[in-house]
């Protein structure tokens, strides 16, 4: 499984974190994504399936404490071509917990992946992925995460545990 180190967080100003992306990402422009996440039922991990505009998508597995701060997080990536018959398969086999819609920019900062995600119906959020190489340890990708978040302004009271359909869910809401 491939790994990385996460920090969820709530964006209080979003054009402040926006401006200080664009100075560390350098020259190169922010992409622009939007993405449509199905959840399903899992004894353990999440396992999702994204759908990206042109009818493609990805099935997602991943497992990562709900805690705040700074985790690794082990995750598998297939991509699809059928994601509609993918989900009505996996729908029928495990049932959908909800759906997620966001539209997320996405800067390269060094080896982090920085997301600025706009999540439907809970607000602006911050992403950041440290991907690890095979020779980093967590606690490197802690520093890495940590150093980012300084740099972004975002403060400990920021952070949040678990995904965003979490948040969703208990706001009562499945997305579906």
């Amino acid at each position: 499984m491939r790994r990385n180190v996460e920090v969820k967080a709530r964006l209080r100003e979003l054009a402040a974190v926006r401006g200080a992306a664009e100075r560390l990402g350098g020259p190169a422009r922010a992409q622009v994504l939007v993405q449509a996440d199905t959840f399903f039922r899992v004894p353990r991990g999440r396992l999702k399936l994204r759908r990206t505009p042109g009818g493609r998508g990805e099935l997602i597995f991943y497992e990562r404490p709900d805690a705040a701060g700074p985790k690794l997080s082990c995750f598998s990536i297939t991509p699809t071509d059928d994601p509609d018959g993918l989900e009505a398969v996996l729908a029928q086999a495990l049932g959908v917990l909800g759906v997620l819609r966001k539209q997320r920019l996405l800067y390269l900062v060094g080896q982090t992946r920085v997301h600025l995600d706009s999540v439907e119906g809970l607000g602006d959020f911050l992403e950041l992925e440290v991907v690890l190489s095979e020779e980093q340890s967590v606690e490197d990708g802690e520093r890495v995460a940590r150093q980012l978040m300084k740099e972004l302004g975002i403060e400990e009271e920021d952070l949040i545990s678990g995904a965003y359909l979490d948040l969703l869910l208990a706001k009562g809401e499945s997305g579906s």
